[in-house]
């Protein structure tokens, strides 16, 4: 008989350094990920283009956290010219919104005009963060999450942010693949600590972890986060 996964048996898997994940949404069986190699971001060292830094400064949406994590999920689920199918079904919603339910779990938004236009979601466990998915419905929408997400750590006082998979997307932002030994050392040191996720960022995003770097890119303190 399977065992029906529950939201503990999610966590212990997190901590011992595999995630689950589905073939595609419609697929209802679950398999356990360990990467021979892992994407983290360093938490010291995101890389903000300079594009996108003029974006920030415009300040195009209104942030939120923890405000809709279902519709962020949901988001993440839906097709996309880039993205014809994803890998979140029925029970990873069901999962992932039982931690949100509990603190472990949460989501970055984008909101405009009252409509959410993107963000992404993960689960955070002592002082590691795993990020899961993102999703944009306008230009630029994740990756405005995506800072303000690690903005919100290095606040928090996390030591891991894990990408789960460097893709093209995330390498433009600093991530790098490093070997599941070095993983799993990063993430026993981090689940020693406990990070508390910052829903605001007092005195704005610079004052929460940012300093412009020499090149134009900003350090700052995530997949399945591709798109």
């Amino acid at each position: 008989m399977a065992i029906r996964l529950t939201p503990d048996i999610l966590l212990q898997a997190y901590a011992a350094g595999i995630f689950p994940m589905a073939e595609s949404a419609d697929d209802p069986e679950l398999f356990w990920v360990d990467p021979t190699r892992r994407g983290i971001i360093p938490l010291d060292a995101l890389h903000v283009p300079r594009r996108l830094r003029r974006v920030l400064r415009r300040e195009p949406f209104t942030i939120r956290v923890d405000s809709d994590f279902s519709g962020v999920m949901r988001g993440c689920a839906e097709a996309s010219e880039t993205r014809r199918s994803t890998w979140i079904n029925d029970d990873i919603l069901r999962l992932y919104t039982a931690l949100f339910r509990r603190s472990a779990a949460h989501s970055v938004e984008c909101w405009r005009e009252g409509e959410l236009v993107g963000g992404l979601y993960g689960v955070s466990l002592g002082a590691a963060f795993f990020g899961e998915s993102m999703f944009s419905r306008v230009t630029d929408a994740s990756k405005v999450a995506l800072v303000h997400l690690v903005a919100r750590l290095r606040l928090g006082g996390y030591r891991l942010l894990d990408t789960q998979f460097v893709t093209p997307h995330l390498a433009q932002f600093g991530a790098i693949e490093i070997s599941r030994a070095r993983y799993h050392r990063l993430l026993a040191e981090a689940l020693r600590y406990r990070a508390v996720f910052a829903r605001d960022l007092p005195g704005g995003l610079a004052e929460g972890g940012a300093g412009a770097g020499g090149d134009g890119a900003t350090p700052l303190h995530s997949s399945r986060l591709t798109s």
